[in-house]
């Protein structure tokens, strides 16, 4: 399923789009799981298109939250197409799970015993288009002196097959040691009736194996929030709506917090 040349042929979506681009706004956010294309080179990874549904090819119902928040706010949005399988857009280039061989306890057939040019490849023209597109916008914020806090969109499943588990939380917020933007949005949330938050649940942000967090927020000094939110929530249409609409309030709310307002 690999081989020498370009991975991308002329029938294969681009790697990243953008929504609102032009749109001045104090946020930017970014979705790493959008998607779960896969290129037309590398077949389907070997996976029946059911596999490539579940959560550990896409970031289920994510998409359709973060266009609705991003029309709702007026907020450009950055967004990358190929499933995680292909490629981890969200890890370092040394992360021992950037192309996972198994997800989730399902053997990926296309990701087996790759050579370091198929690893190159992937991360040439499918990661490093989107974080291109992601560090130009915000070094354009930062020459014209837009103060940006970086909204990153994610969503998990309610349990592992691999670990099978209930997770309780409706929305977790993951952050590491800059925190600033992310207590306020907490605070916001906890105004929300009925909420389950996590904190660094499910998951945390791993400095040494994350990229999108640690590399655009943390190591740029940028305030953000992580969000995950739980994909039973926002498996439909109405879901999606219904978070987007909150978060909106929550950001709302917790910018003014943060600015002073």
């Amino acid at each position: 399923m690999s081989g020498p040349g370009p991975l991308l042929g002329p029938d294969d979506p681009a790697p990243v789009d953008v929504r609102n681009g032009e749109a001045v706004s104090p946020f930017l956010m970014i979705c790493d799981h959008a998607g779960n294309a896969v290129p037309a080179a590398l077949g389907s990874l070997g996976l029946a298109q059911a596999e490539l549904d579940r959560h550990i090819g896409i970031d289920i119902g994510i998409l359709g939250v973060s266009v609705r928040l991003s029309d709702r706010l007026g907020v450009p949005l950055v967004f990358q197409r190929y499933s995680r399988l292909v490629v981890e857009c969200n890890r370092r280039h040394d992360a021992p799970d950037l192309i996972a061989p198994v997800s989730d306890g399902t053997p990926v057939p296309g990701n087996a015993g790759i050579d370091a040019a198929e690893r190159e490849r992937r991360l040439a023209e499918i990661v490093a288009p989107y974080h291109r597109e992601i560090v130009a916008r915000l070094d354009a914020r930062a020459a014209a002196g837009l103060p940006t806090v970086l909204v990153s969109m994610h969503s998990f499943t309610p349990s592992l097959r691999a670990q099978p588990f209930q997770r309780p939380w409706h929305v977790g917020l993951c952050y590491g040691a800059d925190d600033r933007f992310s207590r306020p949005v907490l605070a916001a949330l906890e105004a929300e009736p009925g909420l389950v938050i996590g904190r660094n649940e499910p998951y945390g942000v791993d400095m040494a194996t994350s990229y999108s967090i640690p590399v655009h927020g943390e190591e740029r000094g940028l305030p953000y929030v992580e969000f995950e939110i739980r994909q039973d929530l926002i498996g439909e249409a109405a879901g999606q709506a219904l978070w987007a609409e909150r978060l909106e309030r929550v950001l709302r709310r917790a910018h003014a917090a943060f600015a002073g307002g």
